[in-house]
């Protein structure tokens, strides 16, 4: 299956919440986006670049000391029409450790955003199939528990039930507090 395009989200939705420069955008991944999505300064330019020629993005170049030019970019209403979009559509299940939904829940500003209970409702629907899935295997392949000739994989399973069964208990609590 081929990977979304995901860094162009990111880049319309952290530009929805302001006008930022090439360099804004990279201090972002470095500081609050860093902590569930990376990305690097020679995928985010390009990216810029990509959004713009489709008419996401455009720009104003600002004068900065005597001779440096940068450009500072605005959504259009086509970027923001693209990026509602996304924000609406069924989010997969996460690999490679990044989480699109956490991605998405980042761009939700209002506890009252009608977008947020069917998100929250669609991922513990997924977590919980997840969840019995992993717990099934479990019992399945370790009915008696851990065994000397398939540790790591024992390890790993329960890890995975235990993450599954730790992010549901996230997702309903999330759920209560709307």
């Amino acid at each position: 299956m081929a990977q979304r395009n995901i860094l162009q989200f990111i880049i319309l939705g952290l530009i929805h919440e302001r006008p930022l420069t090439g360099y804004d955008l990279t201090k972002a991944f470095d500081n609050d986006i860093g902590e569930f999505w990376s990305a690097k300064h020679s995928q985010i330019y390009p990216q810029l670049k990509t959004l713009e020629a489709k008419a996401l993005l455009t720009h104003t170049d600002e004068v900065t000391g005597e001779k440096l030019t940068r450009k500072r970019y605005t959504i259009t209403e086509t970027g923001q029409a693209l990026l509602n979009q996304w924000l609406r559509a069924p989010t997969p299940e996460s690999h490679n450790g990044k989480d699109e939904f956490v991605l998405k829940l980042y761009f939700i500003q209002q506890q009252n955003d009608p977008r947020l209970r069917p998100m929250l409702i669609e991922q513990l629907m997924l977590h919980e199939q997840r969840l019995n899935h992993l717990t099934q295997q479990l019992t399945t392949k370790f009915p008696t528990g851990a065994n000397a000739t398939d540790f790591g994989h024992f390890l790993i399973l329960t890890h995975a039930v235990r993450r599954e069964r730790d992010y549901t208990v996230w997702l309903q609590d999330a759920l209560h507090q709307l």
